[in-house]
Parts: C-alpha cells; sequence; structure tokens
C-alpha cells in the first residue's frame, strides 16, 4: 500500500526555517519523481518543488527560488524541504505527492499540475507569523 506522510510543520517567525520531511512507503521512493505542494486557505493547491528520479534535477516555483532546497534519501525512503527565510505568504498547509506513473524527464512546468498526481500524503500545517 503506497503511503506518504509529511512532518516537520509548525508555527515560525518571518526569517525562520523549517525543514519538512516525507515519509514514503510500499513502492520505492528511488524510481519516481516526487514533488511538495502546497494550499493556503482560499487558493488553490501550487506545486512548490519537484526532485528528479533520475539525475536528481530539481525544480522550484518562482517565489521559493533561493529560500527552498529539495532533497531527497532513497535509503531513507524520505524526500526533505528545507525552508529558509520564511515570509508569511509561504503560510500554507503542505503536502507531498507521487505521480501517478515512472517519469523519465520533466518538460516545463507540468510537475506543478496536480492532476498528474496519484498519491498525497495528510499534509502539514507551515504557518509564518510574528
Amino acid at each position: 500500500q503506497v503511503q506518504l506522510a509529511e512532518f516537520g510543520g509548525g508555527m515560525v517567525q518571518p526569517g525562520g526555517s523549517l525543514r519538512l520531511s516525507c515519509a514514503a512507503s510500499g513502492f520505492t521512493l528511488g524510481h519516481y519523481y516526487i514533488t511538495w505542494f502546497r494550499q493556503a486557505p482560499g487558493k488553490e493547491r501550487e506545486g512548490v518543488s519537484c526532485i528528479s528520479s533520475t539525475d536528481g534535477s530539481t525544480y522550484y516555483t518562482d517565489s521559493v527560488k533561493g529560500r527552498f532546497t529539495i532533497s531527497r534519501d532513497n535509503a531513507k525512503n524520505t524526500v526533505y524541504l528545507e525552508m529558509n527565510n520564511l515570509k508569511p505568504e509561504d503560510t500554507a498547509v503542505y503536502y507531498c505527492a507521487r505521480p501517478k506513473t515512472v517519469w523519465v524527464k520533466v518538460y516545463d512546468d507540468l510537475w506543478t499540475d496536480p492532476s498528474l498526481y496519484e498519491y498525497w500524503g495528510q499534509g502539514t500545517q507551515v504557518t509564518v507569523s510574528s
């Protein structure tokens, strides 16, 4: 049974840092791209960052470039999202997701399309506030 579980959310002040973890089970993590999404109240789910399963390539939405870093440890079946210099607009529920199929390559910003993902974690709340 495929499962994803997010950990590490919380409340921080602007400028603070958090590290989110996505623990995977029921499948071989190393075969799949994994993406972090977030959803703020009243807004659509947004692709934040994606990491390749083939060559280590990483992808970020413009608003988090230079502040967030995605990484993976296949031996630990875990994907991480290191978030630095957090801003109030980063406040959201953060989800990790696995695509329906094994991807060889990602083109343009297709990784940001939620409809391409079949498995989702339960989400973890990140609140940035003073």
